[in-house]
């Protein structure tokens, strides 16, 4: 079995090779990038299992290639940002864009191996149960379409481009219509890790999926709030 591909994008030469050297111990294919502009031509012309990538970067920034990959290339491969930024609110700007994981700087080289691991085995069993042989699962609910198989989103015809953890937010949602699911459970389910008061990021994905909507539907509301409790589909 061919070993994974690991995109190394870090500007700093000794942490790029610091990055590349825990994939390659761990198993992992690095191929380094020290730019914005020489990581998206990689991830335009090239498949990976997942990217470890810094936020300051010359050319284009870590945000933006998060934006790139999810929006633009319409690809749910799993990232890790690595970056000198310890805000909560940093965290959180960049996991609502689309990140699954978020390491600082200085960081220890086991916690990013434990990281890489534990975000490809989440990413294994999101995508395992649904491979294009699958049954064809799917959810309706009004004008709104949810392909799991595909991993789309689609609106009265018009297809809706959501990011891995926006779909994943939906398809819980849709699974259950009737049902209100809190802040908690909502992150629990979706990032598969314990909830230690992340409701930003819970908050800020909904209002996301609102957004995209409102762009085909601006008259209608597809996601209720309950105040105190958490949202349901409306």
């Amino acid at each position: 079995m061919d070993a994974r591909r690991v995109l190394v994008v870090e500007d700093d030469p000794d942490i790029n090779a610091l990055l590349a050297k825990i994939a390659e111990r761990e198993g992992y294919r690095p191929v380094q990038a020290y730019s914005g502009t020489e990581a998206r031509l990689q991830l335009e012309h090239a498949a990976f299992d997942l990217v470890l990538l810094d936020v300051m970067l010359p050319g284009m920034d870590g945000a933006a290639l998060i934006a790139l990959v999810r929006d633009e290339l319409r690809s749910s491969v799993p990232v890790i940002v690595v970056s000198a930024k310890a805000g909560a609110a940093d965290k959180v700007d960049l996991l609502t864009l689309g990140a699954d994981d978020y390491v600082t700087k200085p960081f220890d080289a086991h916690e990013v191996a434990a990281r890489m691991h534990a975000v490809l085995r989440r990413c294994d069993g999101r995508e395992g149960a649904g491979a294009p042989e699958a049954d064809g699962e799917a959810y309706d609910h009004r004008d709104l379409h949810l392909d799991v198989a595909r991993r789309r989103v689609a609106l009265k015809g018009a297809e809706v481009a959501l990011t891995a953890h926006e779909f994943d937010i939906l398809h819980v949602l849709m699974q259950a219509p009737d049902r209100v699911f809190s802040r908690e459970l909502l992150y629990e389910l979706v990032w598969k890790s314990g909830y230690y008061d992340e409701q930003n990021a819970v908050n800020m994905h909904v209002s996301n999926i609102r957004k995209k909507l409102a762009t085909v539907d601006a008259d209608a509301d597809y996601i209720k709030t309950v105040w105190g409790i958490g949202f349901k589909l409306a």
